[in-house]
């Protein structure tokens, strides 16, 4: 607890420096779906995690304030959605609980699953606005317990389109972009998100560079930063599971992608999605102390950035 309200307290001092009426983007999680530690994970990547939980351990997600419009976003709605808002809401400096906007990427569960939390059981959330693309929205109207939180009004759809920006206020905008992935139940998409004068892209999940029709070398150009997929670092991280079954680019194949950019663009990299196993997790691994070595970084919980 002592070490949770230090982070805190840590996070509102550095915020309130990097805001200055601008648009700021705080890294609110950066772990996998199932979290860490992983359920039934015993392994020693997760045992004394369930003696000693870290706090910094949160399921991916971004936070995204425009200070002057007294506005802000979350991207993603996880498992750990609760603590998400507050850490949103102290960014934000307003009384509200919940953002103006939370935008989905896909229907994998630390994805979407905090949506829950807005129900009747929990906040019994009124109108927030959930913005979806077109399977991502036709999935939460027709399948419960989702299609309750719209029916109940806990929620309001906003849909999205492919490469459609959205603006959101006069120093904001949102792109979103469908990508290939396992979409069992809806399509899957990145963000790239404008401020004033900065942009950021936001691929959390995707299937092997090679696959997407664009190529990410070129969209790295066009940005400031970019929180890539780096779910596992390379191919020997887990013994059973199929990797085949999960084929998120490798850590090492993207640096090995980008390992011939010039030193400005790897500086725009930000690993993130972690999954449990991953020994970038470990700030003191030999895995994460090469990759910042080559010019990398592994973004980390409550990083700010000014858009």
């Amino acid at each position: 607890m002592r070490l949770r309200n230090l982070l805190f307290g840590l996070f509102c001092i550095c915020f309130c420096h990097a805001q200055d009426k601008g648009v700021s983007l705080v890294v609110l999680g950066t772990v996998q779906d199932g979290g860490s530690p992983h359920i039934g994970c015993q392994r020693s990547c997760c045992a004394q995690l369930f003696l000693e939980p870290d706090p910094k351990r949160k399921v991916v997600s971004l936070g995204v304030v425009d200070h002057r419009a007294e506005k802000s976003y979350l991207f993603e709605a996880t498992p750990d959605l609760p603590e998400q808002l507050k850490l949103l809401k102290t960014a934000s400096e307003k009384d509200q609980e919940v953002p103006n906007g939370i935008f989905l990427t896909h229907a994998h569960m630390g994805h979407y699953a905090g949506l829950l939390y807005l129900g009747r059981e929990a906040l019994g959330g009124s109108k927030v606005p959930v913005y979806a693309m077109p399977k991502m929205q036709a999935f939460l109207e027709t399948n419960g317990p989702w299609s309750q939180l719209v029916q109940l009004h806990n929620i309001l759809l906003q849909p999205l389109q492919h490469k459609t920006t959205v603006s959101l206020t006069n120093q904001l905008v949102v792109t979103p972009f469908l990508v290939p992935h396992r979409d069992e139940f809806s399509e899957t998409v990145g963000y790239k998100i404008q401020g004033p004068t900065k942009s950021a892209l936001f691929i959390p999940d995707i299937n092997k560079w090679k696959v997407w029709e664009t190529s990410i070398s070129e969209v790295l150009k066009e940005v400031d930063y970019a929180f890539l997929d780096a779910t596992f670092f390379d191919n020997q991280e887990l013994n059973n599971r199929d990797m085949d079954e999960i084929p998120h680019p490798f850590v090492v194949e993207s640096m090995e992608l980008f390992d011939a950019l010039p030193e400005k663009e790897r500086d725009k990299v930000y690993f993130i999605h972690l999954n449990h196993s991953n020994p970038l997790l470990q700030t003191q691994s030999d895995a994460f102390k090469s990759t910042v070595r080559k010019g990398y970084h592994v973004a980390q919980f409550l990083d700010v950035f000014k858009l």
